[in-house]
């Protein structure tokens, strides 16, 4: 089972039942919309003015011992290392965490698109989820697998696994 959980007071929770219908498709499992909130504010630097999602999934650790556990938020994430992450998530873990803020075309000075930004978060949040299965970063660029570093990357992935990287998270589904 995975539970999508909101991070922060504007995440909608018609836009989490959307993407749980979509999660739900991909892995094969049912996705669960959570009602309760975190705060991130323990998470927030405010040296770089972003939130560290490593310390997001530290919390979301802690949670729900039985079940996957998706983080949706719309705040700025980065790690040490970059500049920014659309998200992160533990290999072979429990817990991922997705932020839609640098999915949004507002973001990049354009209009708004609702329906790119569902597409967008859904890839990201397969991606994430991608990762507890034991996923790493597949070489076919079509696959949600596949690195992406920038918005112009993750438009060109699909939004449904490979052949060879459904075959793995099947398997790790079943242990």
């Amino acid at each position: 089972m995975i539970h999508l959980i909101p991070i922060g007071e504007d995440v909608r929770l018609e836009t989490l039942d959307e993407l749980a219908v979509g999660l739900a498709r991909e892995f094969r499992d049912s996705c669960h919309v959570r009602e309760d909130r975190i705060d991130a504010a323990f998470a927030f630097d405010p040296v770089r003015k972003q939130y560290h999602a490593t310390s997001i999934l530290r919390h979301l650790t802690g949670l729900s011992p039985q079940v996957r556990i998706l983080g949706v938020t719309s705040v700025d994430l980065c790690v040490p290392i970059f500049t920014f992450v659309f998200g992160e998530a533990q290999l072979a873990g429990r817990c991922g965490v997705v932020s839609f803020y640098r999915l949004r075309e507002e973001f990049y000075g354009l209009p708004s698109d609702r329906g790119l930004l569902r597409r967008r978060l859904l890839k990201e949040a397969v991606h994430e989820l991608g990762h507890t299965f034991g996923l790493k970063h597949c070489t076919d660029w079509q696959c949600p697998m596949a690195a992406s570093h920038t918005i112009d990357r993750l438009d060109v992935k699909g939004d449904r696994l490979c052949a060879a990287c459904r075959r793995t998270a099947a398997a790790a589904a079943k242990l």
